[in-house]
């Protein structure tokens, strides 16, 4: 198989779209939405020249940590230490009790070990080992917990390993045939699927499949996978381009025992968009592109569990996570005085970046206090409370600002972690 030179991370200065589009072959349809996106193969070397990421080094990471004033050594002491965390896209400042910490490792190390005595006093009268307690939780949705912590991790994540494999980035996309039911009937099942793809990727182009995925459902309810990767470079061992290997190699993983729905599934069951994965040039690009593209009020559908997969113990699992890849992150402990000051620097920082969101507020009428200026036990929120309302309370939508940094606690996402967390640094240096 052919091989090409990794990419480079000083990245080269961009040239209009039209030469790429002159370089390439035209256009090819993509297979799961109609739209039509470059071809890429005949242009690689040029696509590689023009591609600029700015992925922060790893090494940075720790550069940037050590520019902060650290605290002494935690000598047993009770209280808060406040500490910053600095990665790749991100930079979070939070407090952390290392004795109540220690004390709940304790705990839960002393119920570890009756659990295990327990379950010993079983096998010594039984013979076996007890059974495992059927799931009971049922999952239906992507939780909103679940989608700040993939937002956060892919932020944290060193892509240094990722983007220094030949090829070209992209997001790939695996779906499923319309008799979907048939091989997934349950969510393990999906997941035993793209265990097998990842072993077939591994074998025919001798590398690791280094990615971020998300797990997601279309409206008839089959599920389907957005996959960031780099695509190989050059052809299989019997001369297949990528397209062509994947297309194959997916529904040969899925195997639909009806001939007609896998040759179906061999034609339109597998997608690549080039334009997404080189659009993603930094670690908030990418974390940004996986969280809109999961949060458009008109796709919401595609974090809705099928009804065929609500009972439990079928449920899809994780929806999403990453393979081959690892969190970069460096804390440093500072004093209470500094950790708020980066905290109020930081909530600056996400204030001018003027991002909102859509939420419902009440709408005001006239004869009755308008019952969200109300506390329980009846007093009135200030002139505000003064607003009247007619009969049912009415709600509207409206666009507020998104509020970071809540009482000098949480993260931020960002284009380049370490060169933001240097410049705190120095000016935490400066401020008395």
């Amino acid at each position: 198989m052919a091989r090409g030179a990794g990419f480079s991370f000083e990245g080269a200065r961009a040239e209009p779209a039209g030469a790429l589009a002159a370089a390439g072959q035209g256009l090819v349809t993509y297979a799961i939405t109609g739209r039509e996106v470059e071809t890429v193969p005949d242009y690689v070397p040029l696509v590689r020249d023009v591609w600029a990421p700015k992925f922060p080094r790893a090494d940075l990471v720790a550069v940037a940590a050590g520019q902060f004033v650290p605290l002494p050594a935690w000598l047993g002491e009770e209280g808060p230490r406040f500490r910053i965390v600095i990665s790749p896209g991100a930079m979070a400042v939070g407090s952390r009790d290392l004795a109540r910490a220690e004390r709940t490792w304790e705990s839960q190390e002393r119920a570890r070990q009756s659990k295990v005595e327990m379950i010993a006093a079983y096998i010594h009268e039984h013979g076996i080992p007890p059974q495992t307690p059927l799931p009971t939780r049922e999952i239906t949705t992507w939780s909103r917990k679940s989608r700040a912590n993939m937002f956060r991790a892919f932020s944290e994540l060193d892509y240094a390993p990722l983007l220094g494999q030949s090829g070209i980035p992209a997001m790939v996309t695996l779906t499923y045939p319309a008799d979907w039911l048939t091989v997934a009937p349950v969510g393990k099942a999906v997941k035993a699927h793209f265990k097998a793809f990842r072993k077939r990727w591994e074998r025919t182009w001798g590398v690791q499949l280094l990615a971020l995925w998300k797990l997601e459902f279309q409206a008839r309810g089959a599920p389907h996978l957005h996959l960031f990767t780099v695509v190989p470079d050059g052809r299989t061992e019997d001369g297949k381009h990528f397209r062509e290997w994947l297309s194959a190699a997916w529904a040969a993983v899925v195997a639909h025992p009806d001939p007609e729905e896998y040759r179906k599934h061999r034609l339109a069951g597998t997608g690549v968009d080039y334009a997404a994965g080189l659009r993603s040039s930094d670690p908030r690009r990418i974390a940004v592109y996986f969280s809109k593209h999961a949060s458009f009020s008109a796709k919401e559908y595609q974090n809705i569990v099928p009804a065929e997969w609500r009972e439990p113990g079928k449920g899809p699992g994780r929806f999403w996570g990453y393979w081959g890849l690892e969190r970069c992150t460096r804390a440093v402990e500072v004093t209470p005085h500094a950790a708020t000051l980066a905290a109020r620097t930081m909530r600056r920082w996400a204030r001018a970046q003027g991002v909102t969101r859509q939420m419902s507020v009440p709408r005001s009428g006239r004869h009755e206090i308008n019952p969200a200026f109300v506390h329980g036990d009846g007093a009135v929120i200030g002139l505000s409370g003064l607003q009247l309302t007619e009969g049912k309370v009415r709600r509207r939508k409206v666009r507020r600002r998104v509020q970071r940094m809540y009482r000098g606690r949480g993260w931020i996402s960002l284009n380049d972690g370490p060169e933001f967390a240097m410049a705190v640094a120095r000016y935490l240096s400066q401020v008395p």
